[in-house]
């Protein structure tokens, strides 16, 4: 196993280890006397506080609370839209991902199709998902031109409306992603013995009474396993509504993500780290809950 290990330390553990340390150093600074950059001291937790207390350096070193226009300003905007993406989109790609899955797990005439056709939004590009339902979403889209004849006034800002531009991110999100939802829960669905229904049935149970007492309780590991991937995944969310509305961080759909690319724009390096190890904890924290409280282990206990 070392050379895996040894492997996963340079990927893996290097990047991690060098963000953390990079967080609780100051950012390059001018020296007006020199004109010269200088490398930050040991800042301790001042990166931190930038973020979550929206605090900044003055120039004469003092820490006050930063003015309009700063990034950090953008910080607590960004984590509730982050978290408002991963709760709607992941409740939606469950709820959508275990129809399709019980779709594509019956037999019938053509299935093999059916399958191949619902797996395809997943395996296009994130960036060409983008840029397709952007279109779609244009002022002289598709989706506008449908509304407009079906009696709708005027067409809907989706890219400018704050409201509207996340529900577009969220379509599109869902859209592509609920087919990978579906690829697990039908993996869990055909681990299901075939005997059960079958007894189930001779003994009176309706397809909803063996939906809720065979299926929900016998899928349920593979499901909390979908759900634990996809919010993870979404709480990192950062290509699709980028490419979607904007990249700008004071974005009606902007991610905390997007705030670290933004931050290593300016050359802040150690500002972004630090706002990427509060992505980690967030994340690590979820999944711990998500497996320690709710039970979606992705490997078995042996």
């Amino acid at each position: 196993m070392a050379p895996a290990l040894l492997v996963l330390a340079v990927v893996i553990g290097y990047p991690i280890i060098r963000a953390i340390m990079l967080s609780f150093q100051g950012n390059r600074r001018l020296d007006p006397t020199t004109g010269v950059f200088v490398e930050g001291q040991f800042a301790g937790l001042e990166n931190y506080l930038y973020w979550i207390g929206n605090r900044c350096m003055t120039a004469s070193g003092e820490v006050a609370s930063c003015p309009p226009g700063i990034i950090a300003t953008d910080f607590w905007p960004a984590v509730r839209i982050t978290i408002f993406f991963a709760v709607v989109t992941v409740a939606l790609e469950t709820v959508l991902g275990v129809i399709m899955a019980l779709i594509m797990n019956g037999t019938f005439l053509g299935r093999g199709l059916v399958r191949a056709a619902v797996l395809i939004p997943w395996a296009i590009p994130t960036a060409v998902t983008a840029k397709l339902w952007q279109f779609m979403f244009a002022p002289q889209g598709v989706v506008n031109a449908l509304l407009v004849d079906a009696g709708l006034d005027k067409p809907i800002a989706w890219t400018t409306d704050p409201a509207f531009a996340r529900l577009a991110v969220i379509i599109a999100d869902v859209w592509k992603t609920a087919p990978f939802m579906a690829l697990l829960i039908l993996a869990g669905l055909q681990m299901i013995p075939k005997d059960l229904y079958e007894a189930a049935s001779i003994d009176g149970a309706g397809p909803w009474k063996r939906f809720t007492t065979i299926t929900l309780p016998l899928v349920r590991p593979a499901l909390l396993v979908a759900v634990l991937f996809r919010t993870l995944d979404a709480l990192r969310m950062y290509d699709l509504p980028v490419i979607m509305i904007s990249a700008s961080s004071n974005s009606p759909t902007a991610t905390i993500s997007q705030l670290v690319v933004e931050d290593m724009r300016q050359g802040n390096f150690n500002s972004a780290s630090a706002l990427s190890t509060l992505i980690f904890l967030l994340i690590f924290t979820v999944a711990f809950i998500l497996i320690k409280f709710l039970g979606a282990k992705p490997i078995e206990d042996r």
